[in-house]
């Protein structure tokens, strides 16, 4: 693995795309789906079509917040072997070839399995920017927050319509990069239109005092992107993606974030 500094900054990124566009794009992939140098092929393909942080995804197979698209790409990649030491070799070879953040996305508990500080101290030697943990909560995270610390990694919480101000202010102060603000209660997937929850959360997360968050769950069209955009610092677009790489391959996951990164440019 090559021996990298601390990934690039998800923040400097995010501010970059707000004063040059109309805002950020994020796009997610499962690493190893549909094995593992695809995976990586169709990283660097949304890097090279317009997106600005890439989020990808560790394979888990329980994972209570992915929708059906999501669900089915991990189960395929878990069935061909994936592991999870192999998620860091995914990102060493994506941040060699593009000079974008990666932020990985994992539930919890495959990174207390492997040890957190040895989790934290291997995404930075892979050239990650840090880690986006659906189901961890800032209050049970010492353990990743001290990580973190150490190492100067990003750490991503999440805020959704559900939860209460003093969980919101808690995801605020805690994260770093920007809070990932779900815009719909239920699991992740393509939705003709974007829940109107994500403008609430967006406020209130404005009101606790957030620098940046990002929209994410059921964006999959520029316009949605273009909309999310008008009051969020960044869109974020997972099944859509994942679905292009599922039907058509590199080239289709290439010629979608051509496409929805388009609603990020300036009208």
């Amino acid at each position: 693995m090559t021996n990298h500094e601390t990934g690039r900054s998800v923040a400097t990124t995010i501010d970059t795309a707000n004063a040059e566009r109309a805002g950020a794009v994020v796009g997610y992939l499962p690493a190893g789906f549909p094995d593992l140098q695809t995976s990586v092929d169709a990283a660097v393909a949304l890097a090279e079509n317009g997106v600005d942080v890439i989020e990808l995804g560790l394979p888990y197979s329980d994972p209570v917040m992915d929708g059906p698209v999501i669900q089915r790409a991990a189960e395929e990649s878990l069935a061909n072997g994936f592991r999870v030491a192999q998620v860091f070799d995914a990102v060493d070879q994506i941040t060699n070839r593009v000079d974008v953040p990666v932020l990985v996305m994992t539930y919890w508990n495959p990174v207390l399995r492997y040890g957190v500080d040895r989790f934290a101290d291997d995404l930075v030697s892979a050239g990650a920017s840090g880690l986006i943990t659906p189901d961890l909560i800032p209050d049970e995270g010492r353990a990743w927050i001290d990580a973190s610390e150490r190492t100067g990694l990003d750490r991503v919480f999440l805020a959704a319509p559900s939860s209460t101000d003093a969980r919101m202010e808690q995801a605020v102060h805690s994260s770093r990069g920007f809070v990932y603000a779900v815009s719909t209660m239920g699991v992740t997937g393509a939705r003709v239109g974007v829940d109107t929850a994500a403008r609430t959360v967006v406020s209130r997360l404005r009101a606790a005092g957030v620098e940046r968050t990002c929209v994410g769950l059921g964006i999959s069209t520029a316009d949605q992107v273009r909309e999310v955009l008008e009051y969020a610092d960044g869109a974020i677009i997972g099944s859509a993606f994942v679905r292009a790489l599922a039907d058509l391959g590199v080239q289709g996951v290439a010629d979608r974030a051509a496409d929805l990164t388009g609603g990020a440019a300036r009208g």
